[in-house]
């Protein structure tokens, strides 16, 4: 059954608007569980605009569902997640300068690179996801890499699904059977919401876990954390 990881970046970026600790990001990662959510996932990068190193530092000891830690596995943040020993590192080839994630991996042409990188983590008992666009072959490349998940990077889909879902959903379709003919985890991830969310799980049930963020907080601001969380679990725990 699918899990919800809800990432608590847009709860950082706000703290960092204004200073000090408000809102707490601790107490936001303790919340979204006690509320439901199935994990907490964070993805740091190198200017700390909202998770700071210093943060996964601390919420990592207040994790008792899952705690996934988002990047690219530049040296500071291979550093990091060998420090902290989350439960799962989703590697992301975002550039320093990105908004946010805007593609997955080449890994074909990074199969070394990322080969070695998933060796590292994995020697450490840290399950390896590697964030990919849906394509089969990028799902095969993944495979050969050494990782145990991939995430799909759904923002097509997204884009897409209010004019055709049909469509929308197609290559990740095909992708997924093939991510599971190779006997590797699923992810999703990147502009899902209470809209589009249902549609997905029901094309593809067996994906193991989907992260959201900007979109959770986005509703938390009309209806509370609390009924947010509950909303998209309904939307994945239907059947």
């Amino acid at each position: 059954m699918t899990r919800l990881s809800v990432n608590i970046n847009k709860i950082a970026t706000l703290r960092n608007a204004r200073g000090g600790d408000m809102p707490d990001v601790e107490k936001a990662a303790v919340d979204c569980e006690r509320f439901g959510a199935e994990g907490i996932t964070v993805h740091p990068r190198p200017d700390e605009r909202h998770i700071r190193y210093s943060d996964v530092r601390l919420i990592r000891p207040t994790v008792h569902t899952e705690f996934n830690i988002e990047g690219n596995p530049i040296p500071s943040f291979v550093d990091l997640v060998l420090e902290v020993v989350p439960d799962q590192v989703t590697l992301v080839p975002d550039a320093h300068d990105a908004i946010t994630s805007n593609q997955g991996w080449d890994t074909l042409s990074n199969r070394e690179f990322l080969s070695d990188i998933c060796g590292r983590f994995k020697e450490k008992g840290i399950r390896t996801s590697i964030f990919i666009d849906p394509d089969p072959e990028m799902a095969e490349g993944a495979k050969a890499c050494g990782c145990d998940r991939v995430e799909l990077y759904t923002a097509a889909y997204a884009e897409m699904f209010p004019s055709n879902p049909e469509k929308a959903v197609e290559p990740y379709l095909r992708t997924a059977l093939k991510v599971r003919e190779l006997g590797l985890g699923l992810n999703a991830g990147h502009d899902l919401n209470l809209d589009n969310l249902q549609y997905y799980i029901e094309t593809i049930p067996w994906t193991d876990e989907v992260s959201i963020g900007h979109a959770i907080i986005c509703d938390a601001l009309y209806m509370g954390l609390e009924a947010t969380i509950q909303a998209y679990l309904s939307k994945i725990k239907f059947f």
